[in-house]
């Protein structure tokens, strides 16, 4: 089975990171990674070969995009996208067509995802399983009746089902979007899609940082780094109060886009007690080592958290609901504590950093984290059903 799996991240790197866990998932089948935004580091799995467009990214507001690494008028990298990515799906001929987050986001993209679609529908392209990848809580829209129905039309006319990578136990997407009783293809519910840390590896990593066997691992994250300078910068600032309340070690990961003038104010903290990093690509195994994560509210981070069971403290993005919905509702299950602006006072911080480290083991509620694996289990069954292999 030949599998493009179409992903475009904006602003952060989390769609990134969850569409790379999928094709991870098909590893018995050829997957073509058609990416759009800037590049990130990433090991690529034996059967994932990555096609990029160029790039493509959108400023912190949300407002308009722009090239990330060329000077070339917008329009003209948005003709160049439109063509290849056409093309591709037209030599390659792909058994399944994967649209992460489209029609429910990326309108800003419709420009090369509509003609694709359009063309599986004509004839004019090879049929395929056309499959729309959404995580758990959709944004916010300034109009929401316009923007549900084009999305329900967009489904109903090209989309074969919708993959929601969420436990229902946990939230379902209705909460976000008001019109499901109108989608008609199929809606599959797979679990969330959560990297996993290698059995043991905490240990090994510690050595390898240099952590001594008493020190308190605090690792401190901001997503791809566009936002979240402010958290990085209270939790080194609370950190310097806590000195002699605990033997700590800080661990600091900007993210590839954090501005650089906020990345050099980072670093004037370091010593050998503070580390100050750019990224990983093994962020799920510094998890795994530490005994306390301060960071954002996303996706990834958030799956990261439930699969490594580490104490969490998360202050959500604010300016839509979006990850302070996914944290209130990991917050009641006893998985994360939400910091609020308030919070962010580095004293307040500190109390609270101290807080979480002297916490007892929690009692965590079960949740299905298997969202890749079922994803790639329902897509075979749901190919083989239609005779398309």
């Amino acid at each position: 089975m030949k599998i493009i799996q179409y992903c475009q991240h904006v602003l952060g790197i989390g769609h990134f990171f969850r569409s790379l866990e999928l094709a991870r998932a098909f590893k018995d089948h050829e997957v073509i990674l058609v990416l759009g935004g800037p590049r990130v580091e990433a090991d690529l799995p034996e059967n994932v070969r990555v096609f990029q467009l160029p790039e493509l990214m959108m400023d912190a507001d949300f407002g308009s995009l722009h090239p990330s690494r060329s000077s070339r008028p917008v329009e003209a990298v948005k003709e160049q996208r439109q063509v290849e990515f056409y093309n591709l799906v037209k030599e390659e001929k792909p058994d399944v067509l994967i649209m992460e987050l489209y029609p429910f986001g990326r309108k800003a993209f419709r420009f090369e995802l509509d003609p694709v679609l359009e063309g599986i529908r004509s004839g004019n392209l090879s049929s395929a399983c056309v499959v729309s990848s959404v995580r758990d809580i959709l944004v916010e829209k300034s109009d929401a009746v316009k923007f549900e129905t084009r999305v329900v039309q967009t489904l109903n006319t090209y989309f074969d089902a919708v993959l929601v990578h969420s436990d229902p136990g946990v939230t379902t997407l209705d909460k976000t979007f008001s019109l499901m009783d109108q989608i008609s293809v199929p809606i599959v519910y797979t679990g969330f899609v959560a990297a996993k840390p290698d059995p043991g590896i905490e240990r090994s990593l510690r050595r390898k940082i240099g952590i001594r066997a008493d020190d308190r691992l605090v690792v401190v994250s901001a997503g791809g780094g566009k936002v979240g300078a402010p958290l990085l910068n209270a939790a080194a600032e609370a950190v310097r109060l806590m000195e002699g309340d605990f033997p700590l070690f800080l661990h600091v990961f900007t993210g590839p886009f954090m501005d650089a003038a906020d990345v050099d104010r980072l670093k004037q903290n370091e010593s050998e007690r503070v580390r100050v990093s750019r990224f990983t690509p093994d962020f799920v195994s510094c998890l795994a080592a530490a005994d306390l994560s301060i960071s954002m509210a996303g996706y990834n981070t958030c799956m990261n958290l439930l699969a490594t069971g580490t104490n969490a403290l998360v202050w959500p993005f604010d300016q839509n609901r979006e990850q302070r919905i996914r944290a209130e509702g990991l917050a009641r299950l006893g998985a994360v504590r939400v910091l609020g602006r308030e919070d962010l006072y580095p004293q307040q911080l500190a109390g609270m950093i101290k807080s979480a480290l002297l916490e007892k083991d929690r009692v965590l509620a079960t949740v299905d984290l298997e969202g890749a694996l079922h994803t790639a289990l329902w897509i075979e069954d749901r190919v083989r059903s239609l005779g398309r292999v």
